[in-house]
């Protein structure tokens, strides 16, 4: 029997996500999720009187091409998705692969060169289309959160299908708060960091661009980083399973990086230059996602988070840097990891994970 909720969900996607109006051309990316997921999607953009083009992928056959690919290959793969890419006005992509350790065993180098050969086309579609991704539950999604299949479903459609809309108002608050500040200071456990956003403008996030939401985000100054973080919340990338992540800077770059996998984050870290340097920075006030499950479209948005992220910087809040690394590391503020205070030019603004301004409390969990 067909879940109505699909259907709820691709016309919040097609009609609020990436706002497609006639004539708009839309790129469907389906990665191993339900055919409904597809068909609803690409009736949906129909209604809007625009045309779907879709893309299917598969895991698995992905995993197979990465293993022994060679940097001729993905320069025409890179340059055929290039070229689709620019000719779209909408993007929407859902990934439900059913392990999110699938490219583990990919040798790391090759990693690199896909990532590096792929990222021009991820920068087009963020900046030059109306984009919005998203997962798809699978029954691997609800072990990582600890919950049982069904209970992480109605989770699922409980949080992407949030009001946004309605959180706006304290959303553009924190934004233009965080636009008007100089200096960041964030302090926690064996967390002190400071950094300066001067003359970077903030973005508010509200299911525009990933779903779910709830997120507002800047980028430091590239060079003015000082201090260290540790991130509490664990984290996935490149297939690869990270805890206990530690970064120290100096003059914004990171100058030592421990983990779980010490080796194995330098070498991310080394990919480029603009790997050890922080492309974003932040706050995430989702009030239904809580704990973290080692995905990070949900991990970046928990309650009382905030994510500093090495690699490429977005050019809507850019502070120049450039690299095909991209990685979202989370830290939680809330009292039960720990606590944590952010300030903007020595205004207290978040204290354990809640907000104090009265503008910003909507956001608060």
């Amino acid at each position: 029997m067909h879940d109505p909720r699909i259907d709820e969900l691709a016309k919040q996607l097609v009609r609020y996500s990436t706002a497609t109006k006639k004539g708009d051309k839309v790129l469907i990316e389906l990665f191993d999720v339900p055919e409904e997921v597809g068909i609803s999607l690409i009736r949906e953009v129909r209604a809007a009187k625009a045309t779907p083009f879709v893309n299917l992928h598969n895991a698995k056959i992905a995993r197979e091409l990465a293993r022994g690919a060679t940097e001729e290959q993905y320069g025409l793969i890179a340059s055929t998705a290039m070229h689709q890419m620019q000719e779209m006005d909408c993007y929407i992509a859902i990934r439900g692969s059913h392990n999110v350790n699938e490219l583990s065993d990919v040798p790391a180098a090759r990693m690199q060169m896909l990532s590096g050969k792929m990222r021009p086309v991820l920068n087009e579609r963020v900046n030059h289309t109306r984009w919005c991704v998203l997962r798809w539950p699978h029954p691997s999604m609800a072990q990582s959160a600890g919950m049982s299949t069904e209970a992480f479903e109605d989770f699922y459609f409980r949080v992407c299908l949030l009001d946004y809309a309605k959180l706006k108002p304290a959303m553009n608050a924190l934004a233009k708060l965080m636009t008007k500040a100089k200096e960041v200071h964030i302090t926690g456990p064996d967390t002190d960091l400071r950094f300066s956003v001067a003359g970077i403008p903030a973005i508010p996030c509200g299911g525009s661009h990933n779903i779910p939401d709830g997120e507002c985000f800047t980028a430091p100054v590239k060079d003015s980083v000082e201090g260290v973080v540790s991130y509490n919340a664990p984290s996935i990338y490149q297939g690869i399973a990270f805890d206990n992540v530690r970064l120290e800077f100096s003059q914004g770059k990171v100058v030592k990086a421990t983990a779980n996998n010490t080796k194995a984050i330098n070498r991310i870290l080394d990919t480029d230059e603009g790997a050890r340097y922080i492309g974003e920075f932040a706050i995430g006030f989702n009030r239904h996602i809580k704990e973290p499950m080692r995905d990070i479209l949900f991990d970046e948005k928990i309650a009382g988070s905030f994510h500093f992220t090495p690699g490429q910087a977005y050019e809507v809040a850019d502070n120049g840097n450039r690299s095909s690394v991209h990685w979202d590391l989370v830290n939680i503020q809330r009292p039960e990891y720990g606590g944590g205070e952010i300030r903007f030019d020595g205004e207290l603004i978040r204290k354990d994970g809640q907000f104090l301004p009265r503008a910003l409390q909507p956001l608060n969990y």
